[in-house]
């Protein structure tokens, strides 16, 4: 299991930088070359998300829904943000059809670390290895 941003474990963090959420193409230039760009999947980022797939940039996209998963996987996503509740539906998927990408669950406690890891989930991702660039 990728743990990513907790206090005890900054290797993750450390090896690939941050996690930077932005809103649009223009602030990837605020974000350091070893980030991992962070969205939301939306039609309204595919351009987004085409400019980081034309770059090779590593992204992470976070899916609300099966469709959405597969969507971001087919995307070329790295990672993919889940819900808890779908996280097992998730990463079977994941599984299933061998996605490159990771499936990733936000916690904000230690304690969900152990539910995420019974259900076999790729990693958990804590909320200040998100920082959000706002342009």
């Amino acid at each position: 299991m990728i743990i990513i941003g907790h206090r005890f474990i900054p290797s993750f963090l450390k090896e690939n930088g941050s996690f930077y959420h932005i809103p649009n193409i223009d602030a990837i230039k605020n974000t350091p070359p070893n980030s991992c760009i962070y969205l939301e999947y939306s039609e309204d980022n595919l351009e987004t998300i085409k400019h980081l797939q034309n770059n090779n940039l590593c992204f992470c996209l976070k899916a609300e829904d099966i469709t959405q998963i597969i969507y971001a996987a087919n995307l070329g996503a790295s990672f993919i943000h889940v819900d808890k509740d779908i996280a097992k539906t998730a990463q079977d998927l994941a599984n299933n059809y061998l996605f490159d990408a990771k499936i990733l669950v936000a916690i904000e406690d230690d304690d969900e670390i152990e539910e995420l890891a019974l259900l076999g989930v790729d990693g958990v991702l804590y909320s200040e290895a998100v920082i959000k660039i706002n342009s």
